[in-house]
């Protein structure tokens, strides 16, 4: 039976779908404005980790109150992105369409996906990419395709994926499901379907070691070993907040490279991954939404030796 903390988390999470969404929105923005500050104020471990990780894409020389207004920055951008996802099922589709200011190969994409051939989104935690995948689903991308990482209740995590599938989008366990989800997801793309992959953290343990501004990084590999095994498109897109509206640039697509095996080739297009994050990123630090360890330095050296064991099984 789930325990009181449970409880409170999952009915946390209903509040925010049942209630925030009939709020006016000026109320709601004014609420969660105050309590990304208290939060920042705090400075509890997340936000700890959250600096940690900016303070590498602002550089060891940047003082350490622009680090701080920074992570302030972030902290009010990742509660937009909370706002949002709870009004987002009511959202009315005209805002939807005008607000997202779009750049790069959005419309290569959708020629891929007009020929049949599938398309790889890969993304990093950045802007609101829940509202990115709504946007695509409504300007004719179709299905797409999204795995979610199990949370912690089970309730909280069916909320999620009943929150998704609403706005249009199927929905994979990372784990436990009854089928693999890379399964899954190649048939979806051998199909000419969208994919879209959140990967700048790794969540398994397993991931592919990248260099990430200037260290190394682990990040989730399933966008380019797919792309390596389904000849689908891997293209790496950025997302951030502009005022009232949002950006997305939505990058050339990352090609196999013609020398090595399928793991090679996979470790040499999640690094151009990297690469297109990190200047993204660069661009819009204020809407990366890393409250995580992803810089190898920071991980649990446990963890780690654990990954190293996995990858010579």
């Amino acid at each position: 039976m789930p325990g009181l903390k449970d409880r409170l988390t999952d009915a946390g999470y209903g509040l925010g779908w049942s209630l925030v969404c009939h709020l006016p929105e000026s109320w709601a923005r004014h609420a969660f404005r105050f309590f990304a500050d208290l939060a920042w104020r705090r400075q509890g471990p997340r936000v700890r980790v959250l600096e940690a990780n900016l303070r590498r894409v602002i550089g060891g020389e940047a003082p350490d109150g622009q680090l701080r207004g920074l992570s302030r920055q972030v902290m009010r951008s990742y509660a937009r992105y909370w706002l949002e996802a709870f009004r987002l099922p009511r959202m009315p589709a005209d805002r939807l369409a005008g607000g997202m200011h779009d750049t790069g190969h959005i419309r290569t994409a959708f020629d891929y996906l007009g020929a049949g051939r599938g398309v790889i989104l890969a993304l990093p935690h950045m802007g609101n990419y829940d509202l990115a995948g709504a946007w695509l689903i409504a300007e004719g991308a179709g299905s797409v395709t999204v795995v979610a990482e199990r949370l912690q209740p089970e309730s909280v995590y069916d909320r999620f994926v009943a929150f998704r599938e609403g706005i249009g989008m199927e929905v994979l366990p990372a784990s436990g499901g009854a089928c693999s989800a890379f399964g899954i997801l190649a048939q979806r793309l051998r199909a000419g379907k969208t994919v879209g992959l959140v990967c700048d953290r790794d969540v398994t343990g397993t991931g592919i070691e990248v260099e990430f501004f200037g260290e190394k990084a682990r990040m989730m590999g399933g966008p380019a070993a797919l792309a390596v095994q389904t000849g689908a498109a891997l293209m790496p897109v950025i997302l951030w907040f502009e005022g009232d509206h949002w950006g997305a640039h939505v990058h050339a697509e990352i090609p196999v490279p013609a020398e090595g095996d399928s793991e090679q080739q996979a470790a040499a297009m999640m690094q151009e991954v990297a690469r297109r994050f990190e200047a993204g990123i660069r661009a819009h630090p204020q809407d990366w939404h890393m409250l995580q360890r992803v810089f190898v330095a920071d991980l649990d050296p446990e963890r780690l030796r654990r990954a190293a064991g996995a990858s010579q099984r």
